[in-house]
């Protein structure tokens, strides 16, 4: 398996080819799906990357944003940003073939190494258990996590309204997430584990990394960065 070095050490895995069809994608989907480790466990880390991607769904264009914060101080130190076209259509369940190869683009402009990655999407709350968190996780051989605005598959009971309320996201007898309220009185957001971390710290360093904001700040600010909304300068930047 080719491995390309980037970013001060961090290795960027080449699995499969991007230009496939729908067959072959959601066929890579079901392989590598058993490859996710969910039994992982993070106890400290100290850079966190939040990962967002802005498309139009009838449009060929798109802009992925990468920003790397401290922890536990949350404060931004380097944003990337990469413009570029989206050749795979916009299909429910294969976000990863349209977005990810501009992520990767975005990761590779990077000079932190983050050591956690939370990304505007699935994990394994996903019909294959394969979302982009996920397979963000598997190329990037780093603990990725999946911090959704919306539920893309399972059933669930609504949470408490306080914050840090949380219940399970289940498909079957299977969970695959948490439906967790990050603010009071504010819609939850749907967590699941990326890769190589379990579901309760999962959950955990998502409400960790809350201001204040129903969004954990490393998606909030990618979030801006992705639409050219971000305010706050970081203390390097790359583009």
């Amino acid at each position: 398996m080719p491995l390309y070095r980037y970013n001060r050490g961090m290795i960027i895995r080449h699995l499969h080819e991007w230009q496939v069809s729908t067959i072959t994608a959601i066929a890579l989907q079901k392989k590598l799906a058993s490859r996710i480790r969910q039994d992982k466990t993070l106890d400290n880390f100290r850079y966190i990357a939040g990962v967002d991607v802005s498309t139009h769904r009838l449009h060929e264009e798109g802009t992925a944003a990468v920003v790397v914060l401290s922890y536990p101080e949350l404060e931004l130190l380097e944003e990337s940003k990469v413009c570029g076209k989206v050749d795979f259509p916009y299909i429910p369940g294969l976000l990863s073939f349209r977005e990810a190869p501009l992520i990767l683009e975005a990761f590779r402009k990077l000079s932190i190494t983050p050591h956690l990655v939370l990304v505007d999407g699935q994990g394994i709350a996903h019909p294959r258990r394969f979302g982009i968190a996920a397979h963000l996780g598997l190329l990037l051989d780093v603990p990725t996590i999946g911090c959704a605005k919306s539920r893309l598959c399972g059933i669930y009971e609504e949470p408490g309204m306080g914050s840090g309320d949380c219940t399970d996201l289940k498909d079957g007898d299977e969970v695959i997430g948490k439906v967790l309220r990050t603010k009071s009185e504010t819609r939850p957001v749907f967590v699941s584990i990326g890769h190589k971390i379990n579901l309760n710290q999962a959950t955990s360093w998502v409400l960790l990394c809350c201001k204040g904001f129903r969004l954990p700040e490393p998606t909030r600010l990618a979030h801006q960065a992705a639409g050219g909304h971000l305010r706050r300068a970081p203390t390097t930047q790359v583009v």
